[in-house]
């Protein structure tokens, strides 16, 4: 790659900054219904984006729900062609009062860069569109053929996305996938994903009476669904940490030895760990490292929970309702749909006659594994290099990204997954923060994955 390129995006390191604050401050919440407007307007400016840094046949695809983003090059004869997605959505903010600053206002302190979607996704979109603006503007094309592909629901779990692919598989068509929506192992240790988990959510609502009671008056005469509840949970795990539904574990694909000795040899602070995440205690699976519980390992776990009275002082009421939601992250080889009839039938069989349970569905995905020493894995590897100036490690991810098992099984091709996040960014949480020097240091490492991919041919 010539020198004039890097030096291109090293000229414009502020420039890129402030573009991406505009980017972070639309309010593009696909969860709640009220910032529909948004949402499309940020699918808006992303298309505009593409079109100013030199994409071609940029266009809002209509779904049944929020608009697909697409644009092409498809100039580099010969070459390889990457379909790179991303999604424009991003997560709810609450709780606001725990934001140091206004989670859709960036604010740039001590070279990071806090806002809603700065990691989770926009920050890591900006990176690609960033390096392909370079490419353009200094050499007048790109050295492999791109598809750009970015949806708007991938943060209420992407549920017309399956059908997109399969809709437009021909239009989708690539060599391979590249998504940049992941972390690195570490502050300063680049990384290269090659695995994910899948994930299975519910919500469980209990209904005891038909309106809240006296306590007083009927204590002890119906059945408490905040209790039920609470005794429905405790009945999931043992004490060490197992799920106990029956049929959970039946097609968890083992660990290798091989694999666990790697990440034995990772630089990993148990000891940092657990106090960056300010916990008493580290607690998981017995018999597994936390990192293979986070990566290699099937979770259970309780995302939220609603019952009763909840505001300041006291009211002696027995709830009418009360409410769970559920996830359950699974590894290769669980199926999301019969890890959810299993859960379904442990549940029937637990929940006592006294209340209503009603169980719904909500989204899910599979897990994904790919082979680390695939051709096009090594040469995001090789990038990854030319960019952070060190070789960077491979490692699973705890999280998931269900559109990856459907471009292998639709499309037929590998994903590359091209991170450049960190484990403290609060992807989700209250003051989520992007690393700039990362950011930057991932446009250059971007620009160099499209020469990379450019001469594999």
């Amino acid at each position: 790659m010539t020198n004039n390129i890097v030096d291109f995006i090293n000229l414009h390191r502020d420039r890129y900054v402030e573009e991406l604050k505009s980017y972070l401050a639309i309010p593009s919440i696909s969860a709640l219904p009220q910032h529909q407007p948004d949402v499309r307007r940020c699918a808006e400016w992303t298309a505009q984006e593409l079109e100013r840094i030199g994409m071609q046949n940029v266009r809002l695809i209509e779904t049944p729900g929020n608009p697909v983003v697409y644009a092409d090059w498809l100039g580099a004869a010969g070459a390889p062609t990457m379909l790179f997605y991303g999604h424009y959505d991003v997560q709810p903010v609450d709780p606001v009062d725990q934001w140091t600053s206004p989670p859709f206002d960036a604010t740039v302190r001590d070279g990071e860069i806090y806002a809603r979607g700065s990691a989770d996704d926009k920050g890591q979109i900006f990176m690609h569109l960033k390096a392909i603006e370079a490419w353009l503007k200094q050499a007048g094309s790109l050295p492999v053929n791109i598809k750009v592909f970015i949806e708007g629901e991938e943060e209420v779990g992407s549920k017309h996305l399956d059908q997109f692919v399969r809709e437009h598989k021909d239009q989708l068509a690539a060599d391979v996938v590249v998504i940049s929506d992941s972390p690195m192992f570490d502050r300063g240790i680049p990384s290269i994903c090659y695995g994910l988990r899948g994930l299975a959510y519910f919500q469980i609502d209990i209904r005891g009476t038909k309106t809240d009671l006296h306590s007083g008056s009927f204590g002890g005469a119906v059945a408490n669904p905040a209790f039920v509840l609470g005794q429905i949970l405790a009945q999931m795990k043992d004490k060490g940490g197992r799920v106990k539904i029956a049929g959970f574990y039946d097609d968890v694909r083992p660990l290798r030895e091989e694999e666990r000795e790697q990440w034995k040899r990772l630089p990993f602070n148990e000891k940092r760990y657990r106090k960056d995440l300010g916990a008493p205690k580290l607690f998981g699976e017995r018999g597994y490292t936390t990192l293979e519980r986070v990566w290699a390992r099937p979770t259970f776990e309780v995302n939220g929970l609603l019952a009763g009275f909840t505001g300041e002082g006291a009211k002696t009421v027995i709830p009418a309702t009360a409410m769970a939601k559920i996830s359950m992250r699974l590894v290769p080889d669980q199926d999301p749909d019969k890890v959810a009839t299993l859960f379904e039938a442990y549940v029937k069989k637990v929940a006592p006659k006294t209340v209503e349970v009603t169980l719904t569905r909500m989204h899910g995905g599979k897990p994904w594994m790919a082979d680390f020493d695939n051709r096009y894995v090594q040469a995001a590897g090789r990038a990854i290099e030319q960019g952070f100036g060190k070789s960077p490690v491979f490692n699973r991810e705890g999280g998931s990204i269900p559109v990856v098992s459907t471009f292998q099984e639709v499309l037929g091709v590998p994903s590359v997954l091209f991170g450049i996040g960190l484990p403290d960014e609060n992807a989700h949480a209250p003051n989520e923060k992007l690393d700039l020097s990362n950011f930057h240091n991932g446009v250059i490492a971007a620009a160099f994955l499209y020469e990379e991919l450019g001469k594999l041919r």
